[in-house]
């Protein structure tokens, strides 16, 4: 019979009105904070401004997010982005096609990339840490190659994306916030979220119960591309170009924001609503250190702090979770 009841409990468990509220709370806190530090924070102009430059990291963390679910790590995500905005850029400027073509095959890169680092893993049963760092790599590289090392400039194709539509909010941003649903729904809602909490809870257990793990493991992957690959022209959107060397680091962000939301680095818990609590915590926090006059290595230093404490209490939380087992 192929049900994975106890990957369902799990994540109610974990997961209830509780963890929304602590998460607001934190949230919350921190905006009371920058406040009271800086008179210019609490504003309509500083939230819809933050609104419309976290999309793409939006979009990144909820791929992220079913990725740790299942026990794996994806290193690649911020070359893959660069690899799909580069391929775009050679599409419109070299070889003349349209918006919509174009952003097909910038997508199906970052999907094709994302495809080969769950196949390697799978096949090969190697961690994905170091497939994802090697592909991390290779779509670097290629993206140098498609761009000749130059940011290509693109135009206004993909402005509507940025642009403001009402209250001052993009419809990337509502895009970013749709597909955040969609993913809750999917992990929480469905056999195919089961069945993905299940992999990453006991992989075995789900193997016994007469379901193949595999191609499960391979379509998060993919998945994750393909959601690098929308993250591609959001930024597109934003910087009426394509940057080969956009998204440097932008993988420890993602992975900060869906930690920080209570994702286990362990796999088999999450959730896509407490991603983007994360992913609203760690731009809150950047935006604050940013307006009350914090310098780089003093950001750095309080956002590494903030990562380590949250997997601090993930560990803390796996700890109890296996006590009362």
């Amino acid at each position: 019979m192929k049900t994975a009841p106890s990957a369902g409990k799990t994540s109610r468990h974990f997961y209830g009105l509780g963890t929304y509220l602590g998460l607001a709370g934190a949230l919350l806190a921190m905006i009371i904070l920058f406040s009271s530090l800086s008179s210019h924070f609490l504003s309509y102009d500083t939230f819809s401004t933050l609104a419309n430059q976290i999309p793409d990291l939006m979009v990144l963390a909820v791929g992220m997010t079913f990725v740790l679910i299942i026990g794996g790590i994806d290193l690649s995500v911020g070359s893959v982005l660069a690899l799909a905005a580069s391929a775009v850029s050679v599409a419109i400027l070299g070889w003349g096609w349209g918006v919509l073509p174009a952003s097909v095959l910038g997508m199906g890169c970052a999907a094709l990339a994302g495809t080969v680092t769950g196949s390697i893993t799978v096949a090969w049963r190697i961690p994905s840490f170091i497939v994802s760092l090697g592909v991390l790599e290779m779509a670097r590289g290629l993206a140098y190659q498609m761009t000749g090392s130059r940011t290509a400039y693109i135009g206004d194709s993909f402005a509507w994306l940025s642009n403001p539509v009402a209250f001052g909010i993009s419809p990337s941003f509502i895009i970013a916030l749709l597909v955040i649903i969609v993913a809750q729904l999917v992990l929480t809602r469905t056999v195919f979220g089961r069945y993905l909490i299940g992999i990453g809870t006991n992989e075995e257990a789900v193997r016994l119960a007469g379901i193949n793990p595999k191609p499960y493991k391979i379509l998060v992957f993919s998945l994750m591309g393909l959601l690098a690959g929308v993250a591609a022209l959001f930024q597109i959107s934003r910087l009426e170009a394509a940057d080969p060397n956009a998204g440097s680091g932008l993988e420890l962000q993602v992975i900060a924001a869906v930690v920080i939301g209570g994702t286990s680095l362990m796999g088999g818990r999450g959730s896509v609503i407490s991603t983007f609590f994360g992913v609203l915590i760690i731009s809150v926090l950047a935006a604050g250190l940013a307006q009350i006059g914090a310098t780089e290595p003093t950001k750095r230093i309080i956002t590494g702090a903030v990562i380590v404490i949250a997997v601090v209490l993930d560990t803390y939380r796996s700890q109890r979770a296996r006590r009362r087992a």
